[in-house]
């Protein structure tokens, strides 16, 4: 079995999935950082404003985070009910950010302007 890397979060001395590598991010936060982002773009396209290009770029993060996070869960890694837990949220997250991404450009669509 491959030598895991520590986390890069201060402090932390858990263990990096070889498909976390280029985060440098154990699993626990790995998905804190997802949820702290998707928090983020939450409020960022809220108003539905967003122009097309940023919304393409937030449905690729959230494919590329759910991947990476999909990756680390299913690796073979021994992981406690609770960060299993939190993994099945974090997943929730992602899928909640897109729909909440698509009823907002639903409600203001490309090219519609106020009047």
């Amino acid at each position: 079995m491959p030598t895991l890397t520590a986390c890069s979060e201060n402090g932390c001395k858990g263990a990096v999935p070889n498909s976390l590598e280029p985060v440098h991010l154990c699993v626990l936060h790995f998905t804190l950082k997802i949820e702290r982002e998707a928090a983020a773009l939450r409020r960022e396209t809220v108003y539905g404003k967003t122009p097309h290009a940023r919304q393409v770029e937030i449905i690729h993060y959230i494919a590329e985070q759910g991947e990476l996070l999909a990756r680390a869960s299913t690796s073979g890694l021994t992981l406690a009910d609770e960060m299993k837990a939190r993994i099945l949220n974090t997943f929730l997250t992602l899928m909640n950010l897109r729909e909440n991404l698509d009823r907002a450009a639903l409600r203001h669509p490309i090219g519609r302007t106020g009047g």
